[in-house]
């Protein structure tokens, strides 16, 4: 079964086609521009590249058809009819607490994402709009779910409950939700692969580090905490965004400064992280070269990044009252051999060894660690689509 697996932007789209049995990718691309002048990217392998060209989309609804033109084109297409195409895996960013598991798309479905929309108002309306349409132009075809959020709905009340007033829960659903779930199930299950035991047997330290960063604690294939909160504001500092800090800071700068509480959201957001600490980027890269250069603040950056991923390792550790492997996976997490040896040093005492040798590596999947460091080092690729196609082809046959 191949499944077409959609992530909707409020103007772009990005979309690949796979077979998630064999996890074959046979196409992807994206969509930009929607709504402005239509750039359309397509690639195959053994096919003709398209690379942003002009297609007039005006809506989602364009550009979904010019997916599926692509997919089933004759001469450059990867398959021979829409048929072929099994379901199509909708992600969803925030589904709270309605969702705890991905589903099959329904009117009363639908009606239960959009109730979601105010936790993620800049995501949700654009992924319905991308569902919308798809339901649009494949009526017959099953269409899926997939929140990332869902994976954390296993988490304890003591884990999720923020120390607040409880009317804030039971009115406004206040509470821990956690994101990158897709990523973390997926690394997870690779992890407990690796290891030659079943998901249910395990405690892993998921460790998604990238522009957007979570870190996870995952115990017997469950998510029992994690770093995102309410937004994905909270955690560890990110490329721009500043994670968790002193609530009275805000009161204090926007009091001295003449902020309100939008400008002061936007600074968390978009003007804080590794970027605001180093004032040079948001970009790991461009932090190492500074750094390597003599830039104090560029290396600060990432040693208070390393050294706050390292504080949720041995907290989670505690949590789960132990650890089997500590995984390592997204754009820094993949990529960056330095933070991943900051990260590790000084958990010898956990038992974790890193092979020296093994971390100098990139993107992938394998063992960091020494064969006698009684907690793995694991290095995984994530692959969320392949993660949104194998739970859109397990609900479809269900």
């Amino acid at each position: 079964m191949n499944i077409l697996v959609i992530n909707a932007g409020s103007s772009s789209l990005k979309y690949q086609l796979l077979d998630p049995e064999s996890g074959v990718l046979l196409a992807k691309g994206l969509c930009e521009r929607i709504g402005i002048d239509g750039k359309f990217t397509y690639k195959a392998e053994g096919k003709k590249t398209l690379d942003a060209i002009d297609i007039p989309m005006p809506t989602h609804s364009e550009a979904i058809q010019a997916v599926l033109d692509a997919v089933a084109d004759k001469e450059n297409g990867v398959i021979s009819s829409m048929g072929e195409i099994g379901a199509v895996g909708h992600r969803v960013v925030h589904g709270g607490e309605k969702f705890a598991a991905s589903v099959l798309i329904t009117d009363e479905v639908m009606a239960a994402i959009e109730e979601c929309n105010p936790l993620a108002p800049l995501h949700n309306p654009a992924n319905i709009i991308g569902i919308q349409a798809c339901r649009k132009l494949m009526p017959s075809t099953p269409m899926v779910a997939v929140f990332d959020t869902a994976f954390h709905q296993t988490m304890p009340a003591r884990a999720y409950m923020y120390a607040l007033p409880y009317a804030w829960y039971e009115e406004d659903k206040v509470r821990r939700y956690g994101f990158h779930g897709t990523s973390h199930k997926y690394v997870a299950g690779r992890a407990a692969a690796m290891l030659g035991k079943k998901p249910e047997e395990v405690k892993l330290i998921s460790c998604h580090l990238g522009n957007g960063s979570s870190i996870t604690a995952v115990d017997g294939g469950k998510s029992v905490d994690t770093s995102m909160g309410f937004t994905p504001l909270a955690g560890v500092p990110m490329g721009t965004r500043s994670g968790d800090l002193d609530a009275g800071i805000l009161q204090y700068e926007m009091n001295k400064r003449g902020m309100g509480i939008d400008e002061m959201l936007n600074a968390l957001n978009k003007k804080s992280g590794v970027e605001g600490l180093s004032c040079v980027s948001s970009d790991f890269r461009d932090l190492e070269s500074a750094a390597g250069k003599g830039d104090a603040k560029a290396a600060l950056a990432r040693e208070k990044f390393a050294y706050e991923v390292k504080k949720y390792v041995g907290a989670y550790a505690a949590a789960m009252g132990g650890v089997d492997a500590v995984i390592f996976t997204a754009g820094v997490g993949e990529n960056d051999k330095a933070i991943r040896s900051m990260v590790c040093e000084g958990l010898e005492y956990m038992g974790v060894k890193l092979d020296a040798a093994a971390n100098d590596v990139r993107g992938k999947e394998t063992v960091l660690s020494t064969p006698d460091s009684k907690v793995k080092v694991l290095l995984i690729p994530t692959n969320e689509e392949l993660m949104i196609a194998m739970d859109t082809a397990g609900i479809v046959k269900k």
